[in-house]
């Protein structure tokens, strides 16, 4: 019942819009382009530096679109994060992550897990965009399913394997087959794939082909294409011959210091030296290549929005758990898993054709909460601050405009820590201005840092300045309390 009231309203502002617009005579909206991407790291592309990793397609995308330099994550695991992505709210307000397996809510049963607190009443981007007259589509990972929380239950027209996989069994098909001893949950509707296909050239086919079938058909109608890849979390899988690239390409590589030091309760890499994930990347810029073409071919690129963005850091860091991690977020630190700048900092980069100048760098202050607002501002949609409670519209960046709110904190919960996994512990943290204060609660530890000047996080600053982390520890504290914050007894 709930949902239903609230995706009332949503149509009845998306309807007003649309009658507007038509009532102005306007063109068609603009169609939106979501590229996301699973566990990439702010140093894992080339306009950012990477010594190793090739992106051009990215890196044109960041030459015409606008860089965001302080873009971050929600949260640095995917789950939480991607909550964020489609509902513009803190994941800690839906207790996420949270005590997981046996939980009773008290009018929803049991949650399995994370995965599960997308409840069906909340009204997505996608609800939103649809309502607002887009065909919305979605491809790839979604991993926020449980019962009537399916993409195509909160929003989306289509949907193209998404569903409970938080990662694929294999990269290459038959998908849901592997030689390893594995518990992942299958990957449904790509079971035709033709033995040896690559996961992520199988996303990008069946979004070229959602975008041709759609200008054949509806070539009147704005779409809102929602492209969530599989890579480049593991499995570390590539195809041979950009393994064969990039083991070529090492050798001319030199490397110094240590290829790992210690970090939390673990390990931290510190080298990009991982052929088969340089691959990886490779492929998936690939993939933006290919859908940009297309774009280009319909003749729909001058009037489509492309946003890149990442999920959470990439994988650089290993607990007493001796897995295999894949890359390095040097110089920033630590990795996914934790709140230090190489857990949450993103790559993002957003392209508006006829608003946003070429080669123009931003440092607005952004997170995952934000795209909900931002999108519906940018095709002239109403926002819906009930829905996107913590996010916050960045049009004003895009136009280079003057920050509304420069006094802004961001926070971050992060109350399940996995120290066999990726050598993290349970803290909060909150960024204000340049200030970043992150709370190891479990360990009465604060540490206070000025990203701006110190992007590496090395020079903690909470005993030089007693007054500043006593009230962002303070406004900390009552962020955890006003949103209802999961903590581990």
């Amino acid at each position: 019942m709930k949902r239903n009231i609230f995706l009332a309203l949503v149509i009845t502002f998306g309807l007003l819009s649309c009658t507007n617009s038509t009532k102005s005579k306007q063109a068609k909206k603009p169609n939106v382009l979501f590229f996301l991407v699973d566990d990439l790291g702010w140093m894992d592309v080339g306009y950012n530096g990477s010594p190793f990793y090739e992106t051009p397609n990215i890196d044109q995308l960041a030459n015409e679109g606008v860089r965001f330099n302080n873009a971050y994550a929600t949260h640095p695991r995917c789950v939480p994060s991607r909550y964020s992505l489609v509902t513009g709210r803190y994941p800690a307000r839906a207790q996420m992550p949270g005590p997981g397996e046996g939980k009773l809510n008290p009018t929803k049963g049991v949650y399995p897990g994370d995965e599960a607190r997308l409840e069906a009443d909340e009204v997505t981007i996608a609800d939103a965009m649809r309502a607002g007259g887009y065909t919305t589509f979605f491809a790839g990972k979604w991993h926020l399913a449980f019962s009537g929380t399916m993409p195509e239950d909160v929003g989306f027209d289509i949907n193209v394997a998404g569903g409970h996989a938080g990662s694929p069994i294999s990269f290459f098909a038959p998908y849901n087959e592997s030689h390893r001893t594995t518990k992942k949950k299958p990957i449904e509707g790509l079971d035709d794939a033709p033995d040896g296909e690559y996961l992520t050239d199988r996303i990008t086919d069946e979004t070229i082909q959602f975008l041709n079938n759609h200008q054949a058909t509806h070539p009147e109608k704005p779409f809102f294409a929602y492209v969530s890849h599989y890579a480049v979390h593991e499995p570390i899988e590539a195809k041979q011959e950009h393994v064969d690239k990039f083991e070529a390409k090492k050798k001319s590589m030199t490397y110094t210091g240590e290829p790992f030091i210690e970090e939390g309760t673990g390990t931290t890499k510190m080298h990009q030296d991982n052929a088969t994930y340089a691959g990886m990347v490779y492929s998936m810029d690939e993939s933006l290549g290919r859908i940009t073409e297309t774009l280009k071919q319909l003749g729909q690129l001058d009037n489509t929005i492309i946003i890149f963005f990442s999920d959470n850091g990439g994988l650089s860091n290993r607990g007493f758990n001796p897995r295999r991690v894949a890359t390095s977020n040097y110089p920033l630190r630590a990795g996914k898993g934790h709140l230090y700048e190489g857990g949450v900092r993103e790559p993002m980069i957003v392209k508006w054709p006829g608003i946003t100048k070429k080669g123009m760098q931003s440092n607005a202050l952004v997170t995952g909460n934000d795209f909900f607002p931002t999108i519906l501002e940018m095709v002239g949609l109403e926002p819906l601050p009930q829905a996107h409670l913590d996010g916050e519209s960045v049009v004003w960046a895009l136009k280079e405009q003057q920050d509304p709110n420069p006094e802004r904190a961001v926070f971050w919960h992060s109350p399940v820590d996995r120290p066999h996994a990726t050598g993290d512990s349970n803290s909060t943290a909150i960024r204000k201005g340049p200030y970043k204060l992150i709370e190891f609660y479990d360990q009465d530890i604060v540490e206070l840092y000025n990203i701006e000047e110190d992007t590496e996080e090395k020079n903690d600053l909470s005993e030089q300045m007693p007054d500043l982390t006593q009230a962002l520890l303070e406004e900390l504290h009552q962020w955890r309390l006003d949103v209802n914050a999961y903590i581990k007894k």
